[in-house]
């Protein structure tokens, strides 16, 4: 599959009644979510780093072509200079090796304090990441990336290593006049979309708001946008978020209708395929 939609978590709550049958146990998340979306991105690794045990019980629970793309864990990415944490990250990798074909590309958050005056420490990073074992994504938060001569360093530094690029679209959640991020923990930053692809591949995140009807515009350009990359071979990760996180799913099944209304060669989404799906909540 060249086209695989997911969201930034399997086990929420939440989900139960619309993602997942009524009255499904926690246990049991991982299982349904795989057989409904085709990816994940395993935002858990960031806080914490699994056991052996648990990778492997995420490998057996999944179903051929579903591919976990997980997230470096924040003491490596968090701490300042990467290139100390060469070792830690190597390592990390070694342990999800029992995901096997489950593992899809793994990628780095650089927080907003990692500027492009370290591009040097990042080149050393990445140059060290064994691709060939794991397909890299970077996602850059500190807004001098996104500025000229460092936008154009960076996009030819992942070029030239074979470093895919995450595309963080927060835009969503900063239109109109309400703010859905008032009760998040975490708020997602305001940064420029960079529309460009580095390898192979890439990972999209894409915030959506609660109310469908305004992620309506920028999922019409994304629609747009992945039909070009598709038809360049290109292999896309397609992650929804949403503040409320209950409205992901549903958002994301959405979006996969978008693409299907618009005949963009996608793999059909293996929820709509269920014989008997659950009732869905509003959208609205």
């Amino acid at each position: 599959m060249n086209f695989l939609i997911g969201c930034a978590v399997w086990s929420y709550k939440g989900w139960v009644g619309e993602l997942f049958p009524p009255k499904t146990r926690a246990a049991d998340f991982l299982h349904l979510y795989s057989r409904r979306f085709t990816t994940v991105e395993g935002n858990t690794t960031f806080y914490a780093i699994p056991n052996a045990e648990t990778v492997s019980r995420w490998a057996t629970q999944t179903p051929p072509g579903f591919e976990f793309c997980l997230k470096l864990p924040r003491e490596i990415t968090h701490k300042g200079l990467l290139e100390p944490y060469i070792p830690a990250a190597l390592e990390f990798l070694a342990g999800m090796r029992p995901l096997g074909q489950h593992l899809g590309p793994i990628f780095a958050q650089l927080p907003p304090s990692y500027p492009p005056t370290l591009i040097n420490d990042l080149a050393k990073f990445l140059a060290a990441w064994p691709r060939q074992e794991s397909p890299l994504a970077l996602e850059v938060r500190h807004s001098d990336w996104f500025q000229e001569p460092h936008s154009s360093q960076l996009t030819a530094m992942l070029e030239t290593l074979g470093v895919g690029r995450v595309i963080l679209d927060s835009r969503p959640i900063y239109t109109g006049d309400d703010d859905p991020q008032l009760d998040s923990e975490r708020r997602k930053p305001k940064l420029p979309v960079q529309f460009s692809v580095t390898a192979p591949f890439s990972l999209i995140r894409f915030i959506s708001h609660p109310t469908l009807s305004v992620n309506q515009p920028f999922m019409e350009e994304w629609v747009k946008q992945i039909q070009q990359w598709l038809q360049l071979g290109v292999k896309i990760y397609f992650f929804v978020h949403c503040p409320l996180e209950e409205r992901s799913p549903s958002t994301a099944r959405h979006f996969q209708k978008l693409l299907e209304q618009n005949s963009v060669p996608v793999p059909p989404l293996p929820w709509n395929l269920l014989d008997s799906p659950p009732n869905q909540l509003s959208l609205w």
